[in-house]
């Protein structure tokens, strides 16, 4: 598949991708990752393996869309449910402006 990453045209496929991210060691995901194999590595990671580019000339978002387009599972962030409390009209309507609610 051709791709345009940074401004650079690349050939990419699924089994080069997995070739070139044999042996390499995850890092911590902090953000956006991508499954290759059996490993989860961060995406800017996997950016940086393919493209032989620095993590600054490309956004992650570049890679996350070369990703699913050749098939790989790229989880999206964690979402961590808001705490749910009821709330009377006066403390719902302070919320929405971002203002303190007096209790």
């Amino acid at each position: 598949m051709r791709c345009v990453i940074a401004r650079f045209p690349f050939d990419l496929t699924k089994s080069g991708v997995l070739e070139s991210m044999k042996g390499i060691k995850p890092e911590q995901v902090i953000g956006e990752s991508v499954i290759i194999g059996r490993r989860t590595y961060p995406v800017k990671q996997v950016g940086q393996v393919i493209t032989r580019q620095d993590r600054r000339d490309f956004s992650a978002g570049e890679i996350l869309r070369a990703m699913t387009q050749l098939g790989f599972t790229c989880p999206g962030l964690p979402h961590t449910a808001a705490p749910t409390r009821d709330l009377n009209p006066f403390q719902q309507a302070s919320a929405m402006l971002g203002a303190p609610a007096a209790v």
